[in-house]
């Protein structure tokens, strides 16, 4: 062969190399990294036992490749607060998020947040909210590729040295709440409601800057709440008083660039199965967290019969105010009040 034509069989060998490796390797395949933040530390149940193993689920069935990586604790920056515009902006690619972060945001799913309308199991709230999203709240989220939407299930409170059984109980205490809704529910039975990021809320126990904190038994101990409080109030019966609303969420722009086996990798591993799961690996982490309290010897004050009644009535008004903001708002807030407690009571 002449020199020349062998320079010219190089130089397309060497573009045929480059060509390939910007499309991912020799097959041509393409291969992405997604970077997904959440807000509690590494030991947490949640990264361990939840993101991380969906994460390779994820990279499994997509034949290795997508890559997500699950970054705890805010590790790539900004607030708690900020997640779902991070996403939403591109600034990172995935988030876990608590919708109560950004208060007035998405309104409608705020329902089941509201007293008695979430189940005490984390997975049949999940699969209800997941229905009544695709129903009555997918403006809320348009912004973002829903992955998931979740609950943690059951909330308790937990406080240092007062044992709370009445609504009474809670008067002139300062509670961590996680939301504006559980902060209207606390504040109108006199609490002194406090809105403070998860990751703050053992140094503020430690301090006496709080007297309690609301959360579900999952963060017992990720956040030492096993370790900082000395009692924790439950509520029996099918339903609980208050509850989180939470979003695994993606940059729509990302999620539309990648090829169409990728996405349905993604699709796969998202929706009503994904939000399903999730609550029923919440519900095993709330036993987790509650044997950990027990384990210390941690009294827990079920409250039921009487006093389950005075709580119910105690927060009758933090009910009607949302429905009442609701219809002024131009929705018909009893029905989806009605709604939400329907799909729950009917999710299996």
């Amino acid at each position: 062969m002449r020199r020349g034509n062998m320079a010219k069989v190089l130089v397309r060998l060497l573009l045929a190399m480059l060509v390939a490796s910007a499309a991912g390797g020799p097959s041509g395949a393409q291969e992405v990294t997604l970077r997904l933040q959440h807000f509690l530390p590494a030991v947490s149940g949640p990264h361990k036992d939840w993101l991380l193993p969906w994460a390779d689920k994820v990279g499994k069935e997509s034949g290795g490749r997508i890559k997500i990586e699950v970054y705890p604790s805010m590790q790539l920056g900004g607030r708690a607060p900020q997640l779902f515009d991070q996403v939403k902006d591109g600034v990172i690619d995935a988030a876990w998020t608590v919708a109560g972060y950004t208060p007035g945001r998405f309104r409608r799913l705020e329902v089941f947040e509201l007293p008695w309308v979430s189940s005490t199991s984390a997975e049949r709230t999940s699969v209800a909210m997941w229905s009544f999203y695709e129903m009555h709240a997918q403006e809320e989220l348009k912004d973002v590729k829903v992955l998931a939407l979740v609950t943690p299930g059951r909330g308790v409170i937990f406080t240092k040295e007062k044992a709370v059984k009445l609504p009474e109980d809670v008067k002139g205490l300062k509670l961590r709440v996680p939301s504006r809704v559980v902060n209207d529910i606390f504040q109108a039975v006199g609490a002194s409601p406090q809105g403070i990021p998860p990751p703050a809320v053992p140094e503020a126990l430690a301090k006496g800057v709080i007297d309690g904190a609301l959360f579900p038994y999952d963060a017992a101990t990720a956040l030492k709440l096993d370790e900082l409080t000395n009692r924790v109030s439950d509520f029996a019966g099918g339903s609980t008083i208050y509850s989180a609303t939470m979003l695994v969420i993606m940059n729509k722009a990302t999620y539309e660039r990648l090829p169409a086996d990728l996405r349905k990798a993604i699709d796969d591993n998202a929706g009503l199965p994904f939000s399903r799961t999730s609550g029923a690996k919440f519900d095993e982490l709330n036993t987790t967290g509650r044997n950990a309290v027990l384990k210390r010897n941690t009294p827990i004050q079920m409250i039921d019969g009487a006093e389950l009644a005075a709580w119910r009535k105690a927060t009758e008004p933090a009910i009607a105010s949302w429905i009442s903001e609701r219809t002024r708002a131009g929705d018909k807030g009893e029905e989806l009040v009605n709604i939400a407690r329907g799909l729950v009571a009917q999710a299996k």
